[in-house]
């Protein structure tokens, strides 16, 4: 657990980057710092750490006073990831994950097999284990970077931002894969980032700082989105933060229809040449859709109508079903199970009916 109370940051200038903050971060849990530009979320984070020390009050990680351990050593106790990885350009990626464990005194042979099973959970196949940073992507220095955090199993995880220098399709991959990594591992991870949509994707609990360093509301993501603490809140979280919000809503209830179907190789269908068919393969999962009947007497992937998103009925929340029903050329979602097959079709009035359901039982509760 890590808490603050009453921290200030004052600078020698005059300013304060954070005012009066208290605050407690769950152990094992995700807390995100988010808030605008100057708002003092990523001094508070690098507080934690002491690369910027506290002007007054107290933070205490595990309830030890930070002040009263040597900076060095409490460093080396608390991963830090930071934008565009920040990694040792002259060293191999095997010896850039393994730096703190050589640090601490483990032999090369220990620090550098432990690197390996890291490359291995971050998603890094081992032949990039002897490149450099400027070999890999930025997605993949990205991956090095959370791996070199984790290196000595550390309890906390500090990360400043760490997926805002990638493009959205690797930083939405980055994100998936800090959430599984979170699932297996239990970290108490502190997270910064300037997108509310980030920030209530990831975190357990959401910290929105208003500029001058002040705690605005600190709320999990569901009733951050639902019941914003003043203005300053509402603005920043959003307009469609009533979409955001249905991310937080169970689709237990929500009834799966029926669809056409046909497998690759199979005869293509006939008749109304404005119907839509939902494409299989041999396993059942969705490949896309066929309008009409097609453009041969088989049907084949050539020719296929991208289906857009999927609706995974083991996870699935109010807000990936109306995504699956909206993003559909057909106008039906496709729901899958959890092996990726087909399991049946989402509207969007479905979706509205069910979400009426849930406001009227939370209303009777």
């Amino acid at each position: 657990m890590i808490e603050f109370r009453g921290v200030t940051k004052r600078f020698p200038d005059g300013t304060v980057a954070v005012d009066a903050l208290d605050l407690t971060v769950d152990a094992g849990k995700i807390t995100v710092f988010v808030g605008p530009s100057g708002c003092g979320k990523t001094t508070s984070l690098r507080m934690i750490n002491r690369m910027i020390d506290p002007s007054d009050g107290v933070i205490s990680v595990d309830g030890r006073d930070i002040m009263s351990v040597d900076a060095a050593d409490l460093r080396r106790g608390i991963g830090y990831v930071i934008q565009q990885a920040g990694l040792f350009p002259h060293r191999t990626i095997l010896d850039n994950i393994a730096t703190v464990p050589m640090l601490l005194g483990w032999d090369k042979a220990k620090a550098r097999k432990r690197s390996a099973e890291l490359m291995e959970i971050v998603g890094l196949v081992p032949e990039m284990a002897k490149r450099y940073p400027a070999q890999l992507s930025g997605g993949q220095q990205q991956r090095v970077g959370v791996a070199r955090a984790l290196a000595a199993d550390p309890p906390v995880l500090l990360m400043d931002e760490p997926f805002s220098a990638v493009d959205p399709v690797v930083r939405e991959s980055l994100q998936e894969e800090l959430l599984r990594l979170q699932s297996e591992l239990g970290k108490t991870i502190v997270f910064v980032t300037h997108d509310i949509d980030e920030a209530v994707k990831l975190g357990d609990k959401v910290a929105v700082f208003r500029t001058g360093g002040i705690l605005a509301q600190y709320d999990d993501p569901g009733h951050l989105l639902a019941r914003p603490a003043d203005d300053f809140v509402d603005g920043f979280v959003g307009r469609d933060r009533g979409y955001r919000g249905l991310g937080f809503l169970s689709s237990a209830e929500l009834p799966l229809g029926e669809l056409p179907t046909v497998t690759v190789g199979d005869p293509a269908p006939t008749g109304d040449d404005a119907a839509w068919t939902l494409v299989l393969d041999a396993d059942r999962q969705p490949q896309g859709w066929l309008q009409g009947s097609g453009d041969g007497p088989r049907v084949t992937a050539e020719h296929l109508v991208p289906g857009g998103s999927l609706y995974d009925v083991s996870s699935g929340s109010l807000r990936s079903a109306l995504d699956a029903a909206l993003s559909s050329p057909s106008g039906k979602g496709v729901a899958i199970d959890a092996d990726g097959a087909f399991a049946g079709s989402i509207s969007a009035d479905d979706v509205l009916t069910a979400l009426a359901r849930v406001r009227s039982a939370e209303a009777a509760a």
